[in-house]
């Protein structure tokens, strides 16, 4: 079945869940091709001094987790539910990184300000939801 048309037991998912499954995936899949080649230095300010393990591998695992999310949001329609469900998970457990930006007043992708990284994290929560609504997930609990 094609990514555009998802499936489930009882009905097709409407176009704009589709549209929004498809272009989250299309943003997990650029933000951890990212982490990978071009903003390293930038993850690396998020990392959370406090964590045991060194940022460098962390900002590459979690771009690496990143690409397979995103493809597989775009490329497996069929279990989008749980994909959904291990998305909203891995937005939760990145937002530490993003306090630690905000507590830290680290600047990195622009976020200069403590109005701006506060910001960031008021997103960070949409995010979770995005993964939610897009797949189906909140709906099929």
């Amino acid at each position: 079945m094609s990514p555009l048309v998802s499936r489930t037991t009882d009905n097709l998912t409407p176009l704009s869940q589709t549209i929004g499954r498809l272009s989250l995936g299309a943003f997990l899949l650029f933000a951890g091709l990212s982490h990978l080649a071009w903003s390293r230095s930038e993850f690396l300010a998020q990392v959370p001094p406090w964590l045991p393990i060194d940022g460098d591998t962390v900002v590459v695992v979690s771009g690496i987790v990143e690409i397979s999310l995103g493809g597989a949001l775009i490329a497996l329609p069929g279990r989008r539910v749980q994909i959904g469900w291990l998305v909203a998970a891995f937005f939760v457990l990145v937002f530490p990184g993003n306090i630690s930006q905000f507590v830290t007043r680290t600047d990195a992708f622009g976020l200069d300000s403590d109005g701006a990284r506060a910001a960031r994290l008021v997103f960070q929560p949409l995010l979770v939801l995005w993964a939610l609504w897009s797949t189906g997930a909140w709906r099929r609990r």
